[in-house]
This record gives C-alpha cells, structure tokens and sequence, in this order.
C-alpha cells in the first residue's frame, strides 16, 4: 500500500502541469485580459467591471495617466482593443506591471515555480495577497460543501436502503416521485422561494438573508455562536441540498438491490440470519463500496462549483463567487490560484478515496492494479 500512495503521489506532479498548462493556453487565446481591462477602466469605457484596480500597479489607478491623451498610436498599444491614442510607454509600463513583458514559456515556469511553493502572488485588482484572499473566503465554501454533503449522505444512504429493501412498493414509488421533483427544480428557484417566504420578502422574517454570521457574532457566548452560524446556514443549505439527494439515493438503492439478489445473501438468510445481519454484516460493506466512490465528486462540486448562485442570492463570500469574480475581471492569479489548489484537493481526495476503499473491504488490493 506505501508503494501504491507514493505512486500516486508521484502522478500529481504531472498531473497538475498538464491542468495549469491547459488552464494557461486557454487563457492566452481568452479575448481581453488585465490590461485591456485596466485601459477600459481608465478611460471610463468598462462600467461593468467589479473592482477597481488598487494592487501593486497603484501608480496607474490615481495620477499615472499623464501620457494617455493625445498620444499616437502605435507599439505595444496596437495590441489592446481600446488603447488608440495612448502613449505607447505608457502601455508598456502595463505590461510590466502585470508580468506580460515576458514571454508567455517564461511567464508559465515562473509561475509554476511559485505555485510550488504555495507562493500565488498579489490579486491584480485588489489590494490583498491571493492566499490571504483563497482563505477568507474558505470559510464559506468548506461550510457550504462539507455540511450539504454530510446531510446529503446521512439522509441519501439510509432512505436509499429502505428503498431497496422495500422496492416497489409505495412508500418506494413516492419517495421516489419526491426525488425526482426535488431533483428538477433549480436550487436558485427554492433559494429565491425560501427567501420570499421565511427570509422578510412577502410572508415571514425568521431566518437571515445574508452572511454566514450575525454582525456582534464576536461578542456573542460560545453557545450562540453555534446557533447563529448554523442558523444562517438553514435556508443555503436547504436550497442546494434539495437537488443533491437524487443521485445518491438512487446509487445506494440500486447498488443494495445487486448485492440483495446475490448468491452469498441468499446463503446467509438460508443459515437463519436476520435480515438486519444480512444487511448490514454482509450487504452493507459490498453495497457501500461504490456509493463512496462517488463522494469525491460529490463533494468537490459541493465544495467548489456548486454553490455559486447560492451564494450569490444569500450575499455569501465563498470561493465560487470570487473565482466567477476573478474570471470577469481577468484577475489571473486569483483564477490560477483557484485551479492549482481546487485540482490539488481534488487529486488528494480522489487517493483518500481509494484508501477508503481498503478500509471499507481490507480484501481490496491496490499493490496489484496499475495506477
């Protein structure tokens, strides 16, 4: 097993060359970027943008634009839609500041040298360190992914087990319906809903509507505090979780219904087991094995994808509005910080996941696959 998990290790490395190698190509032929944006901010051309330009480049958000009228085209400026009639140097002195006077080969190993040593850089358009930015929103997205995946599972595992024990029957057929419908309905729709009713839109205030705690949380005893950070979690929770059961209720029941109509259960109910031994002393750990297959991908999308409009409607600064953020506003190191860590976690947790394995059923042997 320690030759399989460093064997595994080892594939990380080229694993993620090739995820911010693929992530840096896109981004080359991706229209716009920092500089264009910048320009536009300048020159008052971008009202849409989300941020201001306050990092490192200072000199240009204030007074730095002394060369910008009536200059003539040409040089570097060619290059930027919206940049005729800016001072060439001037456009220049933009490069630099955001790296682009190198060559795009330089510019990905200086990078990926960096990200070996968890060193991300500034935000182009905030005045804050990238890590420093990743983990003040963390709070909100490990909340989000972790508590809907823990409450989809210890709802999902046990309701599909009744429904396989009970399949076909009516309680099967309705639960089933109200999956189903569950799983249809965009969590945005219930978020939008769930405001409207309990949240002071139309009919009731009782829950929060936006932030993950209250704003004297800090003055509050340790006890509430608990409850006021789960309170604001009900109605987020609620909305995304509603739409999550589906998937791993249905993999629980149909994977209980393969092992039920095997040989070896049919022995052990022959031998005068209970069917509560058979279920779970036998069925559970072969049924189960492919049920915590699909929790990497469960919880990744929870974690990292999953929660954007969510967040967005309950005004929560978790990390998928700050990547959406940073993609609109061409802030690339938030948006290859983002990647490098979010696929980090992913490949650690898809090998936590293969050793669960073993812990769920030792008679599963690594050693002898190929990676």
């Amino acid at each position: 097993m320690a030759a399989y998990i460093l064997r595994r290790l080892l594939l990380i490395i080229p694993t993620m060359l090739g995820i911010m190698l693929v992530t840096f190509v896109i981004v080359q032929f991706a229209p716009g970027g920092p500089v264009e944006r910048l320009i536009a901010q300048l020159t008052g051309t971008d009202p849409g943008a989300t941020a201001n330009f306050t990092g490192g480049g200072s000199d240009f958000a204030g007074g730095g634009q002394e060369g910008m009228p009536g200059a003539d085209v040409g040089g570097a400026s060619s290059k930027y839609r919206g940049a005729q009639g800016l001072d060439p140097e001037f456009i220049a002195s933009l490069e630099k500041q955001f790296g682009f006077d190198k060559p795009a080969h330089e510019r990905f190993g200086q990078m990926i040298w960096n990200y070996l040593r968890f060193d991300f850089g500034e935000s182009y358009f905030r005045d804050t360190n990238v890590l420093d930015l990743i983990a003040e929103r963390l709070p909100v997205s490990i909340s989000l992914g972790l508590w809907m995946t823990l409450i989809s599972y210890a709802i999902s595992i046990p309701l599909g087990i009744r429904k396989a024990v009970n399949d076909g029957t009516r309680f099967d057929i309705w639960t089933s319906s109200v999956i189903v419908i569950g799983y249809a309905i965009p969590g945005f729709l219930v978020a939008v809903f769930l405001i409207v009713l309990f949240a002071g839109g139309s009919f009731f205030q009782i829950f929060p509507l936006r932030g993950l705690v209250s704003e004297d949380f800090w003055s509050l005893p340790w006890y509430a505090k608990i409850a006021d950070y789960f309170w604001h979690l009900v109605l987020p929770l609620t909305a995304m979780a509603l739409s999550a059961f589906a998937t791993t209720t249905f993999l629980t029941k149909n994977s209980f219904l393969e092992e039920i109509r095997k040989q070896y259960v049919i022995t052990a109910r022959a031998k005068g087991l209970g069917e509560r031994q058979v279920l779970y002393g036998h069925v559970f750990r072969n049924a189960m094995l492919i049920v915590i297959a699909g929790f990497p991908g469960a919880f990744i999308g929870a974690f990292f994808a999953g929660s954007l409009l969510i967040e967005t409607i309950f005004t929560l600064d978790g990390l998928g509005l700050l990547g959406f953020e940073s993609i609109v506003n061409r802030d690339y190191p938030v948006v290859f910080a983002t990647v490098y860590i979010f696929s980090l976690l992913g490949l650690l947790i898809n090998l936590l996941s293969d050793l669960t394995y073993t812990w769920v059923d030792p008679r599963i042997d690594f050693e002898t696959r190929e990676v």
